[in-house]
């Protein structure tokens, strides 16, 4: 059988000439969407979405309760104290019921600087501070301030202890300033009288600065020494004072009015926000032991079977608050709207004989009183006239001498002979 090759390239190969158009896309169609016009649905679906939530934005975010309203009748600074703390209350319970705090809206902690935190006065007003709250941190160079003082707080977050002296800059980032560094006793600021001018003068131009910087409130705590001996009694605010400027006692004097004169320029000049505290004789635990004021001279002396030593004449006379209430005083001033100065003391008056029967009566009925002569510019009275604090800041003292003695001495009592048991336990 024979095979072969067939030539057919001549053959006529069928042709369709006919036009047919490409088929229509689907429009409508989910696929054809997704698929093929992704990027035009995308922005078609972020313009809806965007519409909606501006037609409609309660539905985007949580419901919040409603505070009460803020009723037209209070007037009064209690009244309004007593609506912001009732509504935030309630907020802090709707905040902690649902278990989560909005970002941005939880209350913040004060931040608090005390200078001289670990003295006498400073070490009563961190435990103040702290117990109603704040974040304190306290800057002492530990001169006649002591550790022991604020050893309590050791441990606790709420708490910082700076070992710093003011003269030199300090940066931080606070919110209010009580500048109580500088030593307030005789004995400690005759001790070196170029290192006290400089503590009142370059440590509070330290702590203004500060002020200034980071905008915080700040408090200087003067004492009624800018008065020296005076020839106004009882001394008002307005008073200007009888101040030696060359005396032995001027660095401490002379350094707290020109710290003064610091705190106002600063105020009128750059704004700070400033108040000051003008501080009368206080007592109570935490003196020092040996610091040549007559409370604690009296009291040491009596519990050591001492004579108790009385300077001139002992018809000087002073005026003597417990420390309580100097703390309370000067954290309302700092939380007021006045710059002050105001005096802190107690108006009652006693003659350093007086005194001395005070302490006989609550130590040692048979001490006896040891005469000597007086001391160079010794004021002869000191009595405050507190009628402005009374007024603006709603203080006065409450301690009578009578019943805040008690509790000192039992402090000096405790630290004298705890001291005299471990010096004989050590030899």
């Amino acid at each position: 059988m024979a095979s072969g090759l067939v030539f057919r390239g001549h053959e006529a190969q069928p042709v369709n000439d006919a036009y047919s158009a490409k088929p229509q896309k689907p429009w409508f169609s989910l696929r054809y969407f997704f698929r093929e016009q992704r990027l035009h649905f995308l922005f078609f679906g972020i313009l809806l979405a965007s519409v909606f939530f501006l037609l409609f934005p309660s539905l985007s975010s949580p419901p919040v309760r409603a505070h009460d309203p803020l009723p037209a009748s209070l007037s009064a600074r209690h009244d309004l104290t007593h609506w912001i703390t009732t509504n935030t209350r309630a907020y802090d319970v709707a905040v902690h019921s649902s278990g989560r705090i909005p970002l941005g809206i939880k209350r913040k902690v004060r931040r608090v600087v005390v200078t001289g935190g670990a003295g006498f006065v400073g070490s009563h007003l961190v435990d103040r501070l702290i117990s109603r709250g704040d974040s304190v941190i306290v800057v002492d160079n530990f001169f006649t301030g002591r550790k022991e003082n604020v050893m309590h707080h050791f441990g606790n977050p709420s708490f910082e202890l700076i070992r710093h002296d003011v003269v030199e800059p300090l940066l931080l980032e606070v919110d209010q300033i009580y500048h109580l560094a500088c030593p307030a006793s005789p004995v400690h600021y005759k001790f070196n009288p170029v290192k006290t001018i400089k503590t009142n003068v370059v440590g509070t131009l330290n702590m203004l600065g500060l002020a200034k910087r980071v905008g915080a409130r700040f408090l200087l705590t003067s004492t009624s020494e800018v008065y020296g001996d005076p020839l106004q009694h009882p001394q008002k605010e307005t008073y200007w004072g009888n101040v030696n400027p060359i005396g032995v006692r001027s660095c401490y004097d002379e350094g707290k009015r020109t710290a003064e004169t610091l705190t106002m320029d600063y105020h009128r000049g750059a704004g700070v926000e400033v108040r000051i505290a003008r501080i009368f004789n206080t007592y109570g635990p935490r003196m020092c032991l040996d610091d040549g004021r007559v409370v604690s001279n009296f009291v040491a002396q009596a519990l050591r079977k001492e004579a108790l030593t009385v300077y001139g004449d002992g018809k000087q006379t002073r005026s003597f608050q417990y420390v309580s209430d100097l703390v309370e005083g000067l954290m309302r001033l700092m939380e007021g709207e006045h710059v002050g100065p105001f005096n802190l003391g107690n108006p009652g008056e006693f003659t350093m004989l007086e005194l001395a029967k005070v302490v006989q009566e609550t130590i040692d009925p048979e001490a006896k009183i040891d005469y000597r002569p007086n001391t160079e510019d010794d004021p002869h009275m000191r009595k405050p006239d507190i009628s402005r604090a009374k007024e603006l800041l709603g203080w006065e003292p409450k301690v009578d001498l009578r019943k805040g003695l008690p509790l000192m001495v039992s402090d000096f009592r405790q630290r004298i002979f705890g001291d005299q048991k471990e010096g004989a336990t050590s030899t």
